[in-house]
């Protein structure tokens, strides 16, 4: 019986293991923003397939897809403001470091229903994680504070957690919509996916794409920050010629 099992178990070890990997894409690599610029729609495709090497022809789910996109993190700061002897005043502050300034979630199903919560805690996949993450040492409640930073992110299309953002077109093939608001902030972008099978992680994967500016607009922005004094001088010159030659124009 021990031969055997030893035989059992060389053999186990010498099979390749079977096991799903993700191919996915981008239908963009690159967002331009124009003054015409109204928001953008990218599409993120998938497909489960068996890993390099393994023994299967093909993959069996059911399946599950959750895709985060992350952009470029910045720094923020939450206020809470209070009436305090009749004036309102801000009594509250918290800062995040390092905070995506745009971060979806979409999904096959509904979170729960996919994975257990502690997993979805242990790989920081909610927007209120991400909060916790980011939160630093302040005079303020990071949990309340980090709340009304995400209703306010919400709200401008900057977070979102979309349950059916991701469609399987058949048993193994997927497709994700990622909406870019009109403000969308410039910088890299992470599409990270991650593929679970009976509530467990089984395989993850990362494409990214870029916002930038091009054209006038990219010139304004890396003048406004590259040479700040001469921007302004500019501006302040172009607002004063524009107001005499209104009064010239309509000039009665």
């Amino acid at each position: 019986m021990r031969l055997l099992a030893a035989a059992l178990l060389f053999l186990a070890l010498l099979t390749p293991a079977q096991a799903e990997r993700l191919v996915t894409m981008v239908s963009r690599d690159e967002v331009a923003i124009t003054s015409s610029f109204s928001g953008e729609t990218l599409t993120l495709f998938g497909n489960i397939e068996p890993e390099a090497g393994s023994t299967q022809k093909y993959v069996e789910g059911p399946y599950h897809i959750i895709v985060v996109v992350t952009g470029p993190w910045q720094d923020r700061v939450a206020r809470l403001s209070q009436p305090v002897f009749g004036i309102w005043m801000n009594t509250q502050q918290v800062l995040f470091k390092a905070f995506p300034s745009y971060y979806h979630v979409l999904s096959s199903a509904v979170l729960t229903d996919i994975t257990s919560e502690e997993t979805l805690d242990e790989l920081d996949i909610l927007p209120s994680d991400q909060a916790a993450l980011a939160a630093q040492p302040g005079k303020g409640d990071p949990k309340v504070l980090g709340a009304e930073l995400i209703r306010l992110m919400t709200e401008q299309g900057h977070v979102d957690v979309n349950p059916t953002g991701v469609v399987f077109r058949s048993d193994t093939f997927y497709a994700a919509q990622v909406s870019l608001p009109s403000d969308v902030p410039t910088g890299p972008f992470l599409a990270h996916t991650y593929l679970f099978k009976n509530g467990a992680l089984i395989a993850e994967r990362s494409e990214g794409f870029t916002v930038r500016k091009i054209g006038f607009e990219r010139f304004l922005g890396q003048a406004s920050t590259g040479q700040p004094l001469l921007y302004g001088i500019v501006c302040v010159a172009l607002a004063l010629f524009t107001g005499w030659l209104g009064g010239v124009v309509f000039r009665r």
